[in-house]
């Protein structure tokens, strides 16, 4: 009897920790499968405001203030831009003074916890740019998806759309320069955004289902005057791009792709979003199966929307080695299979999503060598 009730209380134990690891797993995978659009991923320190000065900010000190460019300064209640380091500027040694461009909504107080953005700019087309635009609505796969269009005078469209920890703002970083162009804009918002209707199931896919959103707006264009489309994506939003290029009924009106900071591997980025939450290593794996068995993300269909042979237009890639959410070894390992179609433009000390606002003007420059043979 003593043998049965230590075997019963055994399996006892093992079902409960087996059903506790189920448990952690599932909370980790939320990193990725439920990260909101617009709030800071896991891997994004918050700051504190120590002071501000005419022109100026000083946050405390961490590599993530110290990075070069220009970015959105975020917190709650407040947004704000910030520029290059002002290393000349009086400081302690725990404190970094930046260029304080502009407060675009709200106030900064010392005190106030920030983080800092790729978003450089809140509104809309009209309000943050003075660009003419429309707000107009997708018909989409769970009902309608709200875009802006910014109008062009050419016949290639641009349809950009954002990745993880950002919304639809993220593409006017570069709609100014798209507008010189004469490119007509589509900016979309998908399921799960602000305004559109999210998936059936609540979580995120990677872009593995995500990508049908951008095919409506692929066939929106098309229905609407553009002859040739190019696909921008920044994070997931890449995934997506791959993903309706070698699938799309409408893929020969593809002319480029545009791909910032690729999810390539949505493992390794699941592993990185769920590490950052501080998840033990060694639930990292039950992370990832939990994944799989909520949205049916296995290795091979995603590493199929990656896949170099899959490749039918020219593609700009922009990433970085310092890229902790997407390893830039994929973006590396894709244009050395593809040298004939794929171009790497390797931005470093920039974090995911946000080449651009590493190297603004040495982006534009990659981004108009690029556009000059498509349009």
């Amino acid at each position: 009897m003593r043998t049965v009730k230590a075997t019963a209380a055994a399996v006892t134990v093992a079902l409960g920790a087996a059903a506790a690891s189920v448990a952690a797993g599932r909370y980790a995978s939320g990193a990725a499968l439920k990260a909101p659009s617009g709030r800071p991923l896991p891997t994004e320190p918050r700051l504190t405001v120590h002071a501000t000065a005419a022109g100026q900010i000083t946050l405390s000190r961490d590599l993530a203030s110290l990075r070069p460019g220009t970015y959105g300064l975020a917190g709650d209640g407040s947004h704000a831009v910030v520029g290059p380091v002002l290393d000349a500027a009086p400081h302690t040694a725990d404190t970094v003074v930046r260029r304080l461009e502009r407060v675009t909504h709200g106030s900064l107080e010392p005190g106030d916890k920030v983080w800092l953005t790729p978003n450089v700019h809140i509104g809309n087309p009209s309000t943050a740019l003075g660009l003419d635009h429309a707000d107009v609505d997708i018909p989409g796969e769970f009902g309608p998806l709200p875009a802006w269009f910014v109008p062009g005078i050419r016949d290639t469209w641009v349809i950009t759309v954002h990745g993880l920890g950002t919304t639809r703002e993220l593409p006017m970083n570069v709609m100014e320069f798209l507008h010189r162009s004469r490119l007509p804009v589509l900016d979309l918002a998908y399921r799960g955004d602000l305004g559109a209707p999210r998936s059936p199931d609540g979580l995120g896919h990677l872009g593995e289902t995500e990508w049908r959103d951008l095919d409506a707006a692929l066939r929106y264009a098309v229905r609407y005057g553009a002859k040739d489309v190019v696909l921008y994506g920044w994070s997931i939003g890449a995934t997506m791009a791959l993903r309706a290029a070698a699938r799309s009924a409408l893929r020969e009106r593809i002319s480029g792709l545009v791909l910032d900071s690729p999810v390539l591997d949505w493992e390794a980025t699941l592993r990185a979003l769920a590490a950052a939450r501080r998840t033990p290593s060694v639930l990292l794996p039950l992370a990832v199966r939990a994944a799989q068995g909520r949205t049916g993300l296995y290795g091979d269909r995603i590493k199929e929307a990656a896949d170099p042979d899959q490749l039918k237009v020219p593609t700009l890639v922009l990433h970085g080695p310092d890229d902790t959410i997407a390893p830039w070894v994929s973006s590396r390992r894709l244009a050395k299979r593809r040298p004939d179609l794929v171009t790497l433009h390797t931005v470093p000390h920039a974090p995911h999503g946000a080449m651009w606002n590493a190297d603004p003007a040495g982006y534009e420059e990659a981004l108009r060598r690029f556009f000059i043979p498509l349009m």
